[in-house]
C-alpha cells in the first residue's frame, strides 16, 4: 500500500493513522462514459461545461499514481453538530472524467477524495472496474444534504458487481474506505463544493 500526503488527509481528524490510498470507478457495460449510470436518460445527455480552474500538473511527493486531468477544489463538510471539515477534492465534473473517476489511481497525492458532481440530479450505479483498492462513498441531494453512504470493494475482473445509488443525488465523494467519517461526511452532514483553489 502507498502512503498519501498526510498533511490534507489529518486535517479534520487525528486518528488517521494508516497509509491513505485509493482505487478506481468506471461505468457499467452500455454505459459508456459515465461513472453512474443514469437510468431512462441518453449517455452523455448531463455533460456539462466545467465551472473549476481547468487542470494543472500537480506534483506527487509519493511514489503512488496520481489521478491525471483533474482539477481539486476546495470543500467543506458539515456535522450535525455545527463543527466542520475542510476537504480538498479531485473534481470530476464531464461525463469523460466522471467515467475515469480513480481508475488505476494508487495514491491521490494532494487531495482527500475525489468528488463526482452532475449538472442535474442523478440516479444509477457506481461499478469498481479496475479499482486497486477499496472505497466509501457519500450521496449528496442537490441541496447538500447528506442522502447515504456505503463502501465498494475493488474489481479487477470481470463482472463486477454495480452499487445502486440512490435516488436523486448531485454530487458523490469517493474516499479511501474507512475514512468518511473522519472527513465529516456523514449522516446528518452537508456538503459543499467551493470552486476554489485547496489551500494547501
Amino acid at each position: 500500500m502507498l502512503s498519501m500526503v498526510m498533511v490534507l488527509a489529518s486535517a479534520c481528524a487525528s486518528t488517521a493513522e494508516d497509509p491513505v490510498t485509493s482505487g478506481a470507478t468506471t461505468p457499467p457495460s452500455g454505459a459508456p462514459g459515465e461513472n453512474v449510470v443514469s437510468t431512462g436518460s441518453v449517455p452523455g445527455s448531463d455533460a456539462a461545461p466545467s465551472t473549476a480552474v481547468e487542470p494543472s500538473p500537480v506534483v506527487s511527493t509519493s511514489p503512488g499514481v496520481p489521478p491525471e486531468g483533474f482539477a481539486t477544489t476546495a470543500a467543506v463538510a458539515t456535522a450535525p453538530d455545527g463543527s466542520t471539515c475542510e476537504l480538498c477534492v479531485w473534481l470530476a465534473d464531464t461525463a469523460d472524467r466522471r467515467s475515469r473517476g480513480l481508475m488505476f489511481v494508487t495514491d491521490l497525492g494532494p487531495a482527500d477524495a475525489m468528488a463526482f458532481r452532475y449538472p442535474r440530479p442523478h440516479t444509477g450505479s457506481f461499478w469498481m472496474k479496475n479499482t486497486l483498492l477499496p472505497l466509501s462513498i457519500a450521496f449528496y441531494s442537490p441541496d447538500g444534504v447528506f442522502m447515504e453512504a456505503f463502501d465498494m470493494e475493488p474489481c479487477t475482473s470481470d463482472p463486477c458487481p454495480s452499487y445502486r445509488t440512490p435516488s436523486g443525488f448531485l454530487v458523490a465523494v469517493e474516499a479511501p474506505q474507512g475514512s468518511l467519517d473522519e472527513f465529516g461526511l456523514v449522516e446528518g452532514s452537508t456538503l459543499d463544493l467551493l470552486d476554489l483553489p485547496c489551500d494547501t
